[in-house]
Order: structure tokens, then C-alpha cells, then sequence
């Protein structure tokens, strides 16, 4: 494995992360109903620090293959729409918008998770908790917005 591309694999994961520091939850999610399965909150930057190290590395390792195509392009699907969901949910509250997100950010994640597994056994296996993770996220997104129906989005111009 290159250090190099787990270096730049990293760059783009934290340009993802990136989102998280400018959409921040702050008092409004604190505001929110949330369902007693709730991670707290020191979990969420444990979890997403070691997914962007896991999904780095498992990038890294199928980028030098042959026949890497789809296991590259579901990487770079999986990153884009979780760089869109901060902002929708926390940035614009929209929390039925965050949904449609995950419906497209899930098979992402499903999707690089089995192209990775079918080139290198380990960057699969590296995608595997990122895969749990988005799926509890969209169970939480879910329950969040069934229970807070009254949440009013913010409008773009307004932010």
C-alpha cells in the first residue's frame, strides 16, 4: 500500500469531514427528540475519524489494482453524498432532505464495501464499519424526522 494515496485518500475524507465543522449540531439538534438508542455525542467523531482512517486505507489498497473501476467510483459516490448530508440535515434542517441523501448514500457505502471486498479482501473488511455505521445513521435520520415533525428547515439565503 502507498502511503501516499492513503495520505490523499485521507485529504479527501477530510474535506468531507469538513462539513462537520462548519454545519455543526449546536443547540438546535440538542433541541431535537432523539430515540433512547442515541450514540452519545463523544462517539460520533471516534466513529467517523476511524471510518475516514479504514476507508483511506481500503482506498489506497484497491487504487493500485487492476480492475479497481467500480470499487473507485462507489468511493468517490459514497463520499460526495456523505459530504452532502451535514449540510441538509444540520445546515438546512431538513431532515426528511437528509433522507433522500441516505437512500442514495447507503448503496454507496453497500456498493464500495463489495467492489473493494472483491479486489482486496482487507480494504472490504475496512469498509465493513462504515457500512454499520451509515446504517444506524439512517435509522437515527429516520426516527429523528418521524419524531420532530415540526422542525422548520431553514431556507438556503438564510444560512
Amino acid at each position: 500500500m502507498s502511503i501516499t494515496l492513503f495520505l490523499l485518500f485521507l485529504l479527501a475524507c477530510c474535506g468531507a469531514g469538513a462539513t462537520g465543522a462548519v454545519f455543526q449540531p449546536g443547540a438546535w439538534y440538542k433541541s431535537l427528540e432523539k430515540p433512547d438508542w442515541t450514540p452519545p455525542d463523544w462517539v460520533f467523531p471516534v466513529a467517523w475519524t476511524t471510518i475516514y482512517l479504514c476507508i483511506s486505507f481500503a482506498g489506497a489498497r484497491v487504487a493500485v489494482l487492476d480492475g479497481n473501476e467500480f470499487a473507485l467510483a462507489f468511493w468517490a459516490i459514497q463520499g460526495a453524498f456523505a459530504t452532502l448530508w451535514t449540510p441538509v440535515f444540520f445546515g438546512l434542517r431538513r431532515l426528511k432532505g437528509s433522507l433522500l441523501v441516505m437512500v442514495v448514500l447507503w448503496p454507496a457505502v453497500a456498493g464500495a464495501t463489495w467492489f473493494h471486498l472483491q479486489l482486496d479482501v482487507w480494504a472490504g473488511l475496512a469498509f465493513l464499519p462504515y457500512l454499520v455505521w451509515v446504517t444506524v445513521a439512517a435509522a437515527l435520520n429516520f426516527r429523528m424526522w418521524r419524531l420532530n415533525p415540526d422542525v422548520t428547515p431553514i431556507r438556503p439565503g438564510e444560512l
